[in-house]
């Protein structure tokens, strides 16, 4: 699994106008997930997002978690993350996992971070949706299991 996790003033989705979920201060999570992911992946990730201390203390250090800090976390599942754009002009996604692994992958996720405790908004898996989001700082992390589970 391939996520990118965003620190954000706020941030929220809509699909066809409607607006799903949003959050004011807290984490935008894009989710990714390939054909060769298990739910071990998820868990992973899961943890890892809520336990990272990206967001700042009295000094300005980059010391407290979501986790700690119970912020709230929206998260989207984007197979665009498994883009491979290494021929031609087109991305070929062809290491995505295929709608049913991924829908099952991307809720456990979003069910192991709720299970931590912390409020999960969420996207619709495979909608043509608009996301909004103000990052702050900026500060933009990338995580794949894949490199974890070495």
């Amino acid at each position: 699994m391939r996520i990118v996790i965003q620190r954000v003033s706020e941030a929220s989705v809509f699909v066809s106008g409607a607006k799903l979920g949003a959050i004011g201060p807290g984490l935008l999570v894009l989710v990714g997930v390939g054909r060769d992911d298990t739910e071990t992946d998820a868990a992973v990730l899961a943890d890892k997002t809520v336990n990272l201390r990206i967001f700042a203390d009295s000094d300005g250090k980059m010391n407290h978690s979501a986790k700690e800090l119970k912020l709230p976390l929206l998260i989207i599942s984007q197979f665009t993350l498994y883009a491979d754009c290494t021929h031609g002009r087109r991305p070929y996604f062809g290491t995505a996992a295929d709608p049913e692994l991924g829908e099952r992958l991307y809720e456990l996720f979003c069910e192991r971070v709720s299970q931590s405790g912390l409020e999960v908004q969420k996207g619709r898996f495979r909608s043509y949706m608009q996301v909004q989001s103000v990052n702050d700082g900026p500060v933009t992390i990338i995580l794949d299991s894949k490199s974890l589970l070495k």
